[in-house]
């Protein structure tokens, strides 16, 4: 690795304006498992790192909110999260999406906001939080957003982050009697890099399907809400030939490509029958995350 100078902020904002520069080798680095893996190999060569260790401990909390939600401080890690009692009382999806997330020695450094401002379309929870309906609040020197996660992906590796702004907390909105799954399709070991990844959300009337929201991820450059696959569910019955539809609507609908992973065509099969699967998977409360 090529020498590199390391700030350590004590607060956000601080970090914010470390990061507003015309240097555009300069990176914050949280738990690091992203940032070290690209600069070891050669990847990323920074001038400084910005360190966020150091910054107030309440970027590091997960607490329930007013209106019921789940706020995710995101200098939370991943196994804090895995293990928390509000995430998994709030949205169980979110705690068994994680036990198959890499492997615990990343799980326990990795932190919510390098998991999602790192935008590689094959991670775990940006479809799962995207499902749930999450948005994202960031803070800048001397400004801060809200705004819907899936608005935080503009490409493969890129996300609409401006310069100097960093993700602060995750809001996960009250889930209700909400049914939810995440199922992902590997073709080695369960926590290797998924060929697909499938969430949904769901909000049913006995067998209808009142409200539907479908994520898909790692077959797509970004992960990608499928609006024709949840019309086609929206206010129907769950049977076979509603998930034949939504199926058929998903697997039209997603952007697919080919990578080492699998061809496009040979994805799109896949997201045709995993999104029957995870619908099926809410509806019966099912624990896998691997099918």
């Amino acid at each position: 690795m090529t020498p590199f100078e390391l700030a350590e902020p004590r607060t956000l904002r601080e970090a914010a304006a470390l990061l507003d520069t015309d240097e555009p080798s300069v990176r914050p680095i949280a738990g690091g498992t992203a940032v070290m893996l690209m600069m070891k190999m050669g990847v990323l060569r920074p001038a400084r790192l910005v360190s966020l260790r150091s910054i107030e401990k309440q970027y590091s909390g997960i607490v329930s909110g007013p209106a019921g939600e789940l706020r995710l401080g995101a200098m939370t890690t991943l196994s804090a999260l895995e293990r928390s009692a509000a995430a998994l009382k709030h949205a169980a999806v979110i705690s068994r999406a994680l036990r198959s997330l890499s492997n615990v020695r990343v799980r326990n450094v990795a932190t919510v906001g390098g998991h999602l401002a790192h935008a590689d379309p094959h991670m775990d929870l940006p479809p799962v939080l995207i499902a749930l309906g999450a948005s994202v609040t960031t803070l800048a020197a001397d400004a801060s957003r809200t705004f819907p996660l899936e608005q935080l992906y503009a490409g493969y590796l890129e996300t609409t982050l401006g310069r100097g702004e960093l993700i602060a907390e995750v809001s996960v909105p009250r889930q209700g009697s909400r049914r939810a799954a995440y199922l992902k399709c590997t073709l080695r070991s369960a926590d290797d890099w998924p060929a697909l990844g499938v969430a949904v959300a769901l909000d049913t009337d006995g067998a209808e399907v009142r409200d539907a929201r479908i994520v898909v991820s790692a077959a797509t450059d970004t992960p990608m809400r499928l609006a024709a696959a949840e019309s086609a569910l929206r206010s129907a019955r769950v049977d076979d030939a509603a998930l034949r539809r939504a199926g058929d609507a998903a697997a039209d609908e997603a952007a697919i490509v080919s990578d080492v992973h699998g061809s496009a065509a040979y994805k799109r099969q896949l997201v045709r029958v995993y999104v029957a699967r995870a619908v099926r998977a809410a509806l019966a409360g099912n624990p896998e995350t691997r099918d």
